[in-house]
């Protein structure tokens, strides 16, 4: 007899809570930091780029979440040196679809 069986005789009214950080984590298929991602804009070359830094996930979860990005903004990016880099100014788009799987989110400048 476990401690959880235990417990449930002591209190058999007693309904244990669950931790929602890893139901979080269950539900999405990336990696979910506790940290939060940091999403910003800048212009390089004259042409409007936003960057994603912070992500300390896998490689392989860093690789499917920058695919899921251009896929849902259908446009090009990479990543490199732990940030996203999408071309464009989508940080609006960016910011709801990381939120909506689970991340936590800071918007840096304007």
């Amino acid at each position: 007899m476990d401690l959880q069986d235990q417990l449930k005789n002591l209190f058999p009214e007693h309904e244990p809570e669950t931790d929602k950080t890893e139901e979080k984590k269950e539900h999405s298929e990336f990696w979910i930091q506790d940290s939060p991602l940091i999403c910003k804009y800048e212009k390089r070359k004259g042409k409007p780029i936003t960057i994603i830094e912070g992500y300390n996930g896998a490689t392989d979860d860093f690789k499917k979440l920058t695919k899921a990005l251009k896929q849902l903004l259908s446009v090009g990016g990479s990543h490199k040196n732990d940030t996203i880099i999408i071309q464009g100014d989508y940080r609006d788009k960016i910011m709801t679809f990381l939120k909506e799987s689970g991340f936590t989110v800071k918007r840096v400048g304007g």
